[in-house]
């Protein structure tokens, strides 16, 4: 492989490894943010359930769990798009290496 392209290929898998960083990096703090809503929405739920008062309920369900609820599912949400992303990525990272390996080795003789 001639060494522009080799060159070539490896700035544009560092640019691409730059991109997994960040997306890691979101997927991390949209993970944290998740399990914060996931105790949130699990409590008030578990509130409206021991809730008698159909006023109390009412306003909880306004105040807080809607709320957390809606968070809770855009947040599984985003990390499902994030896991997407990555593995896209990783696969432009993943076909790169393998065609600079195979041009690095070129074919053996089979013994």
């Amino acid at each position: 492989m001639e060494e522009y392209i080799k060159k070539s290929l490896e700035e544009w898998k560092e640019e691409i490894c730059e991109l997994l960083i960040e997306i890691d990096k979101r997927y991390e703090e949209t993970n944290r943010e998740l399990r914060v809503y996931s105790y949130k929405f699990s409590i008030t739920k578990q509130v409206i359930q021991s809730t008698v008062n159909e006023e109390i309920i009412q306003n909880i369900r306004e105040l807080y769990h809607t709320p957390f609820e809606q968070r809770f599912f855009k947040l599984k949400e985003e990390i499902k798009d994030l896991e997407e992303k990555k593995k896209v990525f990783q696969m432009f990272v993943d076909k790169i290496d393998k065609v600079k390996g195979k041009e690095e080795k070129p074919y053996e003789s089979v013994q």
